[in-house]
């Protein structure tokens, strides 16, 4: 069970970036400690960086730092199912060619889509299952008929290279996803907890939802830009997994986050 999180934010919001994707990270520090990274890209719409580490969210609180210039982010925690974590190109965000992206679930037919798609993993040693999600959108130009081909639990988000504008938010089966829209930001988390942290810290009033399966978004400028459905494969069995998987974490970050708004008046 790992965590995902993220915005979408217009030029003009007045939301502290950094702020913000400290919240969101606090959110969710108690899905996964086995590895967290987050991926950023400016008002521009070029160059997406990628900072991730092996470790839990506590030790990267401190670290984050984003332009006030940055319109979208895309944060992860990680409890690893396939793919080890001392293998830096399986943690989370992971790129495959010009797909930048971060998932919550579990793949199970990935082998299978590269074989059958003649994909090549992006590095070395690279073996986890959410590459197929990146490798599928990047060739269907993130259509949402291409996310019916992958087969298990999925909520994900990624950012394009060719989509300068538009982050992308989708739903599967399987794992909870959340939106919060305000007038000029849009913010999406594994948890409802996430976007009321938002509300808290950041001072903004978000209308929450919870986004249905079989749902992919296009955030674009602080908003949902376009919806399409899409139906999920359901013909699978998988182990339960308690969301709760690395409690400290959770609770370090929460302190962390408390503290640093304090500091910030």
């Amino acid at each position: 069970m790992c965590g995902i999180a993220g915005y979408s934010l217009h030029r003009s919001s007045p939301v502290s970036r950094t702020l913000a994707a400290q919240a969101l990270l606090a959110a969710i520090a108690e899905r996964g400690a086995d590895a967290v990274g987050y991926a950023l890209r400016g008002a521009d719409g070029t160059n997406i960086t990628v900072d991730k580490q092996q470790t839990g969210a506590s030790a990267l609180m401190d670290r984050i730092s984003v332009s006030p210039k940055t319109t979208q982010a895309l944060i992860h925690v990680r409890d690893y199912t396939k793919g080890h974590p001392t293998i830096e190109a399986n943690n989370h965000p992971i790129r495959h060619g010009s797909v930048v992206g971060i998932h919550n679930g579990i793949i199970l037919n990935d082998e299978e889509i590269f074989t059958r798609h003649g994909f090549e993993r992006a590095a070395p040693r690279m073996t986890v299952d959410s590459e197929a999600i990146f490798a599928v959108a990047e060739q269907a130009n993130s259509s949402a008929k291409a996310l019916e081909e992958l087969c298990g639990s999925m909520a994900t988000a990624w950012l394009d290279e060719r989509r300068p504008d538009t982050l992308f938010v989708a739903r599967g089966v399987g794992r909870p996803l959340w939106l919060g829209v305000g007038s000029r930001e849009t913010f999406f988390a594994s948890t409802e907890l996430g976007l009321e942290l938002l509300e808290k810290y950041l001072n903004v009033r978000l209308r929450k939802r919870e986004v249905a399966d079989g749902t992919l978004l296009a955030l674009e400028n602080g908003k949902v830009a376009r919806s399409k459905g899409f139906k999920p494969n359901r013909e699978f069995e998988e182990s339960e997994l308690p969301a709760v998987r690395a409690p400290q974490e959770g609770v370090l970050c929460l302190r962390r986050l408390a503290a640093i708004a304090a500091a910030l008046g």
